[in-house]
């Protein structure tokens, strides 16, 4: 996916690099630095994330890319019909989905198709979810990924999953709007603005 500089953002912005790199440091605006020199690197879905919530316009140069962006969706649960609805809810999307029944099997599947979004089951044999989780945010090259669970674990494992990593959670049964909307707002911040 395409990243900014916070230079970039700085002249959409018309504020300070300074300003960007403490909206960096304080988590209003999520992004990364990259190996050795350090410099930070914000994708566009999150700047524009950061400017819906905070009430300012988008860019007209940043709306084209917006639209163009296509990602992959990667599931992983050992259940084959909730694989099944979760693709029938997802497919309105028009996005490319792929599954995995196992963390091993979702585990090689990172690193082939290097989605945009993961969205799994925290109780599976072998690799849990958990591990899953941690894989995926022990690696910088997959800081970007966003991360949901959909799980019938309690309350407090579905906290802990968040505390390692995860960027939202649903209990099962979901909902196949709730699952809709939280993907489509993930692959296009702009909705429902």
């Amino acid at each position: 996916m395409k990243t900014l500089t916070s230079g970039d953002i700085a002249n959409y912005l018309d504020v300070t690099q300074r300003t960007v790199i403490r909206w960096i440091n304080s988590g209003q605006l999520k992004g990364f630095k990259l190996p050795g020199r350090g410099n930070n690197r914000i994708q566009v879905v999150d700047f524009i994330g950061f400017l819906k919530e905070n009430g300012m316009p988008i860019p007209d140069q940043l709306q084209q890319e917006v639209n163009s962006i296509s990602a992959n969706v990667l599931l992983i649960d050992d259940e084959p019909a909730v694989i099944r609805a979760m693709t029938r809810a997802l497919k309105p999307l028009n996005q490319k989905i792929y599954s995995a029944s196992d963390g091993f099997h979702a585990g090689l599947l990172l690193q082939q198709l290097q989605p945009a979004i993961v969205v799994l089951d925290l109780n599976m044999p072998g690799m849990d979810g958990f591990s899953v989780i941690r894989h995926i945010r022990d690696e910088q090259k997959n800081s970007t990924i966003r991360i949901l669970v959909v799980s019938a674990l309690a309350d407090q494992q579905l906290d802990h999953a968040i505390a390692i990593g995860a960027d939202a959670v649903l209990s099962k049964p979901f909902s196949n709007a709730q699952l809709r909307k939280t993907i489509s707002e993930w692959l296009d911040p702009t909705v429902g603005i």
